[in-house]
């Protein structure tokens, strides 16, 4: 147990995983690492044994809330549905389930279409260069959350800012900082919000929980208010990241973006494809702790010990996807776990794929000729985030 390698394993490198990650996955199961913050833990590295404590109930997000429990990020984890067991997360979750529904998301595919067609408008009238980032990936996911939840568009710098702050791992932001974005500035906007939806309620996602608060008392006012941050931060924070990885991952390996223009039907594959080989986040994180002793992978885990996971590593395992570190866009067998799996599957799944679609197939048949206008390893990705992006993607047209 003593003598445990320094976790985070190095800096993370565009898309890229750090090589250590395969190295310990053939080795054994479960990993012991040294954290960044709380001290040792167990990291899971394949497939299996991921699923296995994604899914078990003998791992506990909620054990970690407000502890000093082994994680990367500098601030201890909070109360919100994503750290919540049941029976708790599940009553939280059945309030907005059915908003996300394959059937409801399809809904909105028309308007998904018509904003990225308007981005796409103001991009091209802009001349031939472009930062596709900031004005398109980001902008597509933000507006449909802000619209779903009814939350004024052009807020998004001031709330953009407020979670960016709140969703770094510490190191270029202080504790202070990071706490005040959270637990004051997003609570007191959406508080004003919640405000305005109790006087003039709306056919949108925000009034809807309004009324289960209000009318149903199926939730406190902080579980509204937490709730609603969630939905806003998530709503589009992930997706934005990952579209403009993705074509970061496309554009930087030319060959593949132009198969998918000369073969649009492979988008909905290639979109798994995607998923499974950029990494959401930079490093493990979302800590579990066993509450009773068990066995993963034939290694003991003792009641008390915190177990990291990182998807990303699983969605390479050589045990479950032939060739994992090739980008197949014609992959047919890809159970990936980008979404993560159990209680905790990542619930605007559809709406993200819907909005992965939509973006890429726009500018597939309206951008041919796209590419990225400096070489790839000039791209600045951003650093100190929990979600892995670019800072940037300089295109030209």
């Amino acid at each position: 147990m003593h003598g445990a390698p320094a976790y985070p394993f190095g800096e993370p490198v565009a898309t890229d995983l750090h090589p250590r990650y395969a190295e310990v996955r053939a080795e054994q199961a479960l990993t012991r690492v040294d954290m960044q913050y709380g001290g040792e833990a167990w990291l899971a590295t394949r497939h299996a044994d991921i699923k296995v404590v994604l899914a078990d109930p003998r791992f506990s997000r909620a054990a970690t809330v407000g502890k000093d429990v082994p994680r990367v990020r500098k601030a201890f984890e909070e109360q919100n549905i994503v750290s919540m067991d049941d029976p708790e997360h599940g009553r939280l979750r059945k309030l907005v389930a059915k908003a996300f529904t394959v059937r409801r998301v399809e809904l909105i595919r028309p308007r998904a279409q018509q904003i990225a067609d308007d981005l796409l408008d103001r991009l091209i009238a802009s001349g031939k260069t472009g930062d596709l980032a900031s004005q398109y990936a980001w902008m597509l996911p933000i507006t449909v959350i802000c619209e779903m939840l009814a939350v004024p568009l052009e807020d998004h710098y001031k709330f953009r800012g407020w979670i960016d702050t709140w969703l770094t791992i510490g190191n270029e932001h202080t504790l202070e900082e990071m706490n005040e974005a959270r637990f004051e500035k997003l609570p007191e906007y959406m508080g004003s919000l919640i405000a305005k939806r109790r006087a003039e309620p709306g056919d949108d996602l925000l009034s809807a929980l309004v009324a289960a608060r209000d009318e149903e008392d199926r939730l406190s006012e902080e579980e509204l208010i937490t709730m609603s941050i969630a939905l806003l931060a998530t709503g589009h924070h992930t997706t934005a990241n990952q579209l403009a990885n993705h074509l970061y991952i496309l554009l930087s390996r030319r060959e593949q973006w132009e198969r998918l223009v000369a073969e649009p039907e492979l988008l909905p594959t290639a979109i798994e494809e995607l998923l499974r080989v950029t990494p959401l986040s930079p490093y493990s994180e979302n800590t579990r702790i066993a509450v009773e002793d068990i066995e993963v992978g034939g290694q003991l885990v003792k009641a008390g010990e915190a177990v990291m996971i990182f998807p990303a590593v699983g969605n390479r395992d050589p045990r479950v996807f032939a060739a994992p570190e090739e980008l197949d866009l014609t992959r047919k067998h890809n159970p990936h776990i980008a979404f993560g799996h159990g209680i905790h599957h990542c619930l605007g799944a559809p709406l993200a794929r819907l909005e992965l679609q939509v973006a890429l197939g726009t500018l597939l048949r309206r951008l041919p000729s796209l590419e990225l206008a400096v070489p790839a390893e000039e791209v600045p990705w951003k650093s100190d985030h929990v979600v892995r992006g670019v800072a940037a993607l300089p295109v030209r047209w």
